[in-house]
């Protein structure tokens, strides 16, 4: 009797890893299935690839504007070296080139005022485009200049 609860304690352990392997198995098969169908693109975000129409980019125009090296007031004379460029419409190219005196000027006043501790802040830099851009949207009038693209900003 003892010879036959030993010989049916496998047999049962044997039965109960059947179904969890088999488990095991069909979940791999379905992680793998679910991997390749998102992978391959068939379904998602991109599965609809031909149908989709390329939107046409607006025509959009970049207005230089010059380099301005401002000295900072306080100790050690700091400098700021500033260059960008205003994105505008292409229409509006001429109008905005035309007053790029008044739009440094603008620069000018601002950057001199900054005070120096402020570029040691995280996010100096977002905050400073943002009132610049806003100014100059003030100077060229609404809806002339649509973004302002730093492309340097040196503090010595």
């Amino acid at each position: 009797m003892a010879d036959a609860a030993v010989q049916s304690e496998p047999a049962a352990s044997g039965s109960r890893r059947k179904p969890l392997l088999l488990g095991l198995a069909l979940a791999l098969i379905c992680a793998a299935a679910g991997f390749y169908v998102t992978w391959s693109g068939l379904v998602g975000p991109h599965a609809d690839h031909g149908t989709s129409q390329a939107t046409a980019l607006p025509d959009i125009a970049f207005v230089p504007i010059d380099p301005v090296t401002v000295t900072l007031p306080g100790t050690g004379r700091p400098t700021i070296r500033f260059t960008a460029q205003l994105e505008v419409e292409a229409i509006h190219r001429s109008e905005v080139a035309a007053l790029l005196p008044r739009i440094l000027d603008v620069l000018n006043g601002y950057l001199r005022a900054v005070d120096p501790s402020r570029f040691d802040q995280a996010g100096a830099l977002v905050r400073m485009r943002a009132q610049l851009l806003r100014r100059i949207q003030i100077v060229t009038g609404e809806g002339r200049v649509r973004d302002l693209l730093v492309t340097e900003f040196l503090v010595q």
